[in-house]
């Protein structure tokens, strides 16, 4: 193997002035770029006034496989490849998976000119917890599906983030409050970093009856994990021990469930203490 190489380049969301100054010089220096989109390419290296001296190709989904050997042999001769998605980093929920693959498989070196990501971007704007989170890719498009997949997360306690069609927001969002219940708190980042950049933050059930209206541009939804459930019989004994100390069984289950957020209701609890005694 001579001295090829793959280079991943994350390109702007939406300003170009984003870029950074390796891409821009990659863009300029690499003997083949091969770009999602070539005339969404061909835009941004006008707007960054680089000239691109290789040779460019065609590499989204439904080519990338058959496009997989040429570009591996063009490494093996030592040219020096780039891949670029439409927006923000390749591979992550765009093209470029097979052909990394193949490169480790091969023992070509791969690099990564680091940039803008929607996922990253959506969860530092989100204002909702980043220490832990889970990148679930594009929603399910039909509707069976989508709710089994929802369904799933019922219990994820990360914070979760996914792409989703305009198209189909509104649905996903009706589908979510029905299975992860309305008070599920989430984020809708809309166009990032672009011009009409809009991010509505709030329970599912606002953000569903926002966007029951329609909505446009690229979308990145995060939705707040799980908060754990309380194991209510241990709450039940709590609660009987503050009534032994003479507080009324309406205090005490104040008392504790303000202490567990996880709990579904005071109601739950109240019923819980005083069932065994009726």
């Amino acid at each position: 193997m001579s001295g090829g190489r793959l280079l991943l380049g994350a390109t702007p969301l939406g300003q170009p002035c984003d870029a950074s100054p390796r891409l821009i010089a990659a863009l300029a220096a690499a003997d083949v770029v091969a770009a999602e989109d070539t005339r969404r390419l061909r835009r941004l290296a006008n707007a960054l006034d680089v000239q691109i001296a290789g040779r460019v190709v065609s590499l989204f989904d439904h080519v990338e496989a058959a496009r997989v050997p040429a570009l591996m042999a063009e490494i093996a001769a030592g040219a020096t490849v780039l891949v670029v998605s439409d927006a923000g980093m390749p591979v992550i929920s765009d093209p470029g998976y097979r052909l990394v693959v193949a490169c480790i498989d091969a023992g070509v070196p791969v690099t990564c000119l680091p940039g803008p990501s929607a996922v990253i971007t959506a969860l530092a704007v989100s204002g909702l917890p980043s220490e832990k989170f889970c990148f679930e890719g594009f929603a399910p498009r039909k509707q069976s599906a989508r709710r089994a997949w929802l369904a799933s997360l019922a219990d994820e306690r990360r914070t979760c983030v996914f792409f989703e069609s305009p198209r189909r927001l509104a649905a996903c969002l009706h589908d979510a409050v029905e299975q992860l219940g309305g008070a599920r708190r989430a984020a809708v980042c809309r166009e990032l970093t672009k011009v009409h950049e809009e991010v509505v933050r709030g329970p599912l059930t606002e953000l569903a009856k926002w966007a029951a209206g329609g909505v446009l541009g690229e979308i990145t939804v995060v939705l707040a994990g799980a908060t754990p459930q309380t194991d209510l019989s241990a709450l039940v004994t709590q609660v009987n021990a503050l009534m032994r100390q003479g507080i009324s069984v309406k205090d005490a289950c104040s008392q504790v469930a303000a202490a567990h957020p996880g709990l579904r209701s005071r109601r739950e609890l109240y019923d819980a203490v005083v069932r065994p005694r009726t």
